[in-house]
């Protein structure tokens, strides 16, 4: 098979079934094969990623994927978040996660920082409301 950059779904089929039957020919450490396997591999992976992408998960979702893998419950989230207010606070998105809370998840559970930093708030955190209190600095001054 000629290689080239992979552009539509038969050209990603014909691929796919090449590296099929390279794979079922098993070739050895030097094998002429064996080059045509790995370009093939890389090619199909190129145009997987740009045909097919995975967009990455919430915070919560990401937590709520690793509670599950472990069996864990809302209640073994408390050692890592502070208490059980905050883990309902933040599994049900009305508390945004802090850099505390995403390193004691990190190191706690091995949750990739990656997956634990969103760039945007979650549209269910509202900003707090102010009880009328004035910052001195915000605050016009008087002239005296």
């Amino acid at each position: 098979m000629e290689l080239r950059v992979i552009k539509n779904k038969s050209g990603h089929k014909r691929a796919l079934r090449r590296l099929r039957a390279l794979m079922d020919l098993n070739p050895g450490p030097g094998a002429s094969e064996i080059h045509e396997l790995e370009v093939l591999a890389l090619l199909i992976n190129d145009y997987e990623e740009k045909a097919f992408p995975i967009s990455r998960p919430s915070p919560i979702e990401a937590i709520k994927f690793r509670m599950e893998q472990a069996r864990l419950k809302r209640a073994d989230l408390i050692p890592l978040l502070g208490s059980a207010g905050k883990v309902s606070e933040v599994l049900s998105g009305k508390r945004p996660l802090s850099k505390r809370m995403m390193l004691a998840l990190h190191e706690g559970l091995g949750i990739p920082l990656e997956a634990l930093f969103s760039r945007t708030r979650p549209t269910t955190v509202k900003p707090r409301k102010s009880k009328g209190k004035t910052n001195s600095r915000s605050a016009p001054r008087r002239a005296a």
